[in-house]
């Protein structure tokens, strides 16, 4: 049994992180409760064609791609599942694991990096991801603290620029940087060969609204830009991993777009009149949007205050 540690991957997901929530009796949907038996997670594997799987358990979505001597990972959940994780790929493929992709720095995506380092995966991430890691981060809403990682948790590959292509066993994956979206260091990840995306939390399918950790870079306008850029990259045959979620379609793309839209603009015209972030949510500018994407009134109310703070810090 490898390392399973949890406290921290919790602290640094984006419940502590990015929002109001984290000061509020509520679990965001990319965070799993805060008690889990480890031992009932089941690890559920959806064949997507052309040698590429799609991995679900607690936390993140894992997108895999088998080449022809090695495996690619896109993230790696939490680090109680790494065997099972592990167990569940090698009943795609009995190849070894080569290299794994972090979409963002984010507990639920990270955790397992440790445990996959160890057994010989290369890491690789945006450097904005590594910073992050290497730095811990400090949420500025409670200010709890997230400590410095372990070198082995860390990306041992990183990129700086808009985009960094990476070959594993004759696979193609095109890893592309979104400035200021659910982070400041999001990947995306684009498999050409198997029309797969992976657009790590920068969107969710479960039709609820997802957290933007504006604390750590995030920001409603790159997260609006990110979704134009999938809407522009998918056909309609395109497999879309989300970041949470079942396998999702260019249509859920567009409809989630929509609604970061509609948060935008309403959102927007407020503070360019003046209100104050209490103000805002007080008149409730989304409230025929949050029946269907608010999990419960603290997460709509995070949604409204996430957006306001997008265009406060930026």
């Amino acid at each position: 049994m490898r390392k399973s540690w949890l406290a921290p991957s919790f602290i640094a997901a984006s419940l502590l992180g990015a929002s109001i929530a984290a000061a509020q009796p509520m679990t965001p949907p990319n965070l799993p409760p805060p008690l889990v038996d480890w031992d009932k997670v089941q690890i559920k594997t959806t064949d997507l064609g052309n040698k590429t799987y799609m991995l679900e358990g607690q936390g993140g979505n894992i997108t895999v791609a088998v080449g022809s001597d090695s495996i690619m990972m896109v993230d790696g959940q939490f680090a109680p599942l790494s065997d099972k994780i592990t167990a569940a790929i090698k009943q795609i493929s009995p190849l070894p694991i080569k290299n794994m992709v972090n979409t963002h720095f984010h507990g639920d995506h990270t955790g397992g990096n440790e445990n996959f380092a160890k057994d010989g995966v290369v890491i690789i991430a945006h450097d904005n991801i590594r910073v992050r890691l290497a730095a811990g981060t400090v949420s500025m809403v409670n200010g709890v603290r997230t400590p410095p990682r372990s070198a082995d948790y860390l990306p041992k590959i990183t990129y700086y620029g808009g985009s960094f292509p990476v070959e594993t066993g004759g696979r193609q994956a095109q890893l592309s940087h979104i400035a200021n979206a659910h982070t400041d260091g999001d990947t995306w990840v684009y498999f050409a060969d198997a029309d797969v995306m992976a657009t790590g939390d920068i969107f969710n399918n479960l039709k609820r609204y997802q957290n933007i950790d504006f604390a750590n870079g995030g920001d409603v306008r790159g997260m609006i830009r990110a979704m134009d850029i999938f809407i522009k990259t998918a056909k309609d045959t395109t497999k879309i991993v989300p970041g949470h979620g079942p396998l999702a379609t260019k249509a859920d793309l567009t409809v989630f777009r929509d609604m970061l839209v509609t948060s935008h603009d309403r959102i927007k015209k407020l503070v360019d009149e003046g209100k104050s972030e209490a103000e805002v949510v007080a008149l409730k500018p989304l409230a025929d949007l949050d029946a269907t994407w608010g999990n419960n009134a603290q997460h709509a109310e995070s949604h409204t205050r996430n957006v306001y703070n997008s265009f406060k810090r930026f």
